[in-house]
């Protein structure tokens, strides 16, 4: 098989994922792995497939096997270390959560995305501090709202301090 032909089956499996037909792009993408289990793309979209149908536990070594090779372009890595940290959050694996997420965020640190699920894994680790830094300061730096724009100051202040009361 060529990669051309390849790379129209992982796009087939993305369509039916996206037009409501998960399942169905499980069995191909399945079915690809078994063909291509070191092609990154395949393990990647493999993995969020299982994610969108409830399946965490068997995206988990999906995610793992395309993050660890090496060889995704920047958006799909990004969904990666999303779709992972995630993943362990929602199976109660908060410390490795809080690693893939840190590790995310230290490599697009302007993914919004990143911050806000490492702020989630953070709060579940007890480290309400930092879990609020991280909101505050993206809430500060990304709202479209005119009153938060006004008092963006104010809020990158107590972000950087949450105990300040002046």
């Amino acid at each position: 098989m060529s990669a051309q032909d390849k790379d129209e089956r992982i796009a087939e499996a993305v369509r039916l994922r996206e037009q409501g037909h998960p399942e169905q792009a499980r069995e191909r993408l399945l079915a690809l792995t078994a063909e291509f289990p070191d092609c990154v793309d395949v393990a990647y979209q493999t993995a969020w497939v299982h994610d969108v149908l409830g399946l965490e536990a068997e995206a988990v070594p999906y995610y793992e096997r395309c993050l660890q090779r090496g060889g995704l372009g920047d958006d799909d890595r990004r969904g990666a270390l999303v779709g992972l940290g995630s993943t362990y959050r929602v199976l109660g694996r908060f410390g490795q959560s809080v690693e893939t997420l840190r590790r995310g965020v230290e490599e697009f640190p302007d993914d919004g995305a990143l911050r806000t699920f490492l702020s989630m894994a953070l709060y579940n680790t007890g480290e309400h501090h930092e879990a609020m830094q991280i909101l505050l300061r993206l809430v500060a730096a990304t709202s479209d709202s005119e009153r938060v724009r006004r008092y963006r100051p104010a809020i990158e202040y107590y972000a950087a301090d949450l105990t300040r009361t002046t």
